[in-house]
């Protein structure tokens, strides 16, 4: 027990009769508010690094849920595209004929697929996340966009693991092909037109998904529309046709040039096949158009947050 003295040596009081003697109404209980976000667009940088643990968790999360009780595991990263290779080299390479820009079928279609497939895997899992994750959003507050940003980053596991692939296949036909890959750009240039265009399309595949986790978190039914819209989106982009295959006269040479995925599909193809219909001017219209999706996505993700727990 502890006493306060006074200076002549008289005991005034002991902490227990302090803390008794305490004013009831000066004890508040200690009060946190969570508000939601104010303003069209705002970012929580702050939060978002101080739960960047848990960001983490999610990633580790969603790679082991994808592959878990599975004979194979990881090396679906492999076989998939691998597989769907071999298909569209029966249909499109020898049954429609489709041209191939002058490049192996193989590395044609498998370096369509490695710029696509990215794409295509990281919107709809970005689009899913009220629906998906709505159970965690009801008991606990955490940044909404560390889930969808998780999703960005873990799919970068399977892109890594398919370049690989792609770099194996590449390295075999340029040492067995009789007419070795013509590439048309050195190394210190095909590099940043890599980065660029896989930048595009992270930026593309989280500014879509957005928007639709935003839509699909309101109206369920819309999660229903999202495979044909992959589907319909795959075959507008040339990943099994060659964009130059499209003559410029064409009706629907416009669709292409307005795809946002034209540009990073042919930038890929122009950095390791050498053969491509990219042009500066088709990458900068892709930019703009994937930074309005990217801004707007932002915008609805960041309204929805705060009301559509409600919904669910």
């Amino acid at each position: 027990m502890i006493a306060s003295i006074r200076s002549d040596g008289a005991k005034l009081f002991t902490d227990n009769q302090l803390i008794t003697k305490a004013p009831a109404e000066r004890i508040k209980p200690l009060e946190v508010v969570i508000a939601p976000s104010k303003g069209w667009l705002r970012v929580p940088w702050r939060e978002l690094w101080a739960y960047r643990d848990l960001f983490w968790q999610f990633v580790r999360r969603d790679f082991s849920v994808k592959y878990r009780q599975t004979l194979l595991g990881p090396l679906w990263f492999v076989l998939q595209p691998l597989m769907m290779t071999a298909v569209f080299t029966v249909v499109f390479g020898r049954l429609a004929r489709l041209p191939t820009d002058h490049t192996p079928p193989v590395l044609f279609y498998l370096c369509g697929l490695l710029s696509w497939t990215y794409f295509a895997q990281t919107m709809p899992a970005v689009s899913a996340t009220f629906t998906g994750n709505a159970h965690l959003f009801e008991k606990i507050y955490f940044p909404r966009l560390t889930v969808p940003l998780s999703q960005l980053v873990g799919n970068f596991v399977a892109l890594g693991i398919q370049f690989g692939t792609f770099a194996a296949l590449w390295g075999f036909y340029w040492v067995t092909s009789p007419e070795p890959i013509q590439m048309s750009l050195p190394w210190y240039a095909a590099i940043p037109v890599v980065l660029f265009s896989q930048l595009q399309i992270m930026f593309l595949a989280f500014g879509v998904g957005l928007n639709l986790a935003a839509a699909t978190g309101k109206y369920r039914d819309l999660q229903h529309v999202l495979p044909v819209l992959v589907q319909l989106w795959f075959y507008a982009t040339p990943v099994v046709y060659p964009l130059s295959m499209i003559s410029r006269e064409a009706n629907w040479r416009w669709v292409a040039t307005l795809n946002p995925m034209t540009a990073p599909v042919e930038g890929f193809k122009l950095a390791l096949l050498g053969e491509s219909s990219w042009t500066l001017p088709l990458a900068l219209g892709a930019w703009v158009t994937t930074l309005i999706f990217l801004l707007l996505g932002l915008s609805a993700f960041s309204r929805a947050e705060r009301t559509v727990i409600d919904v669910t």
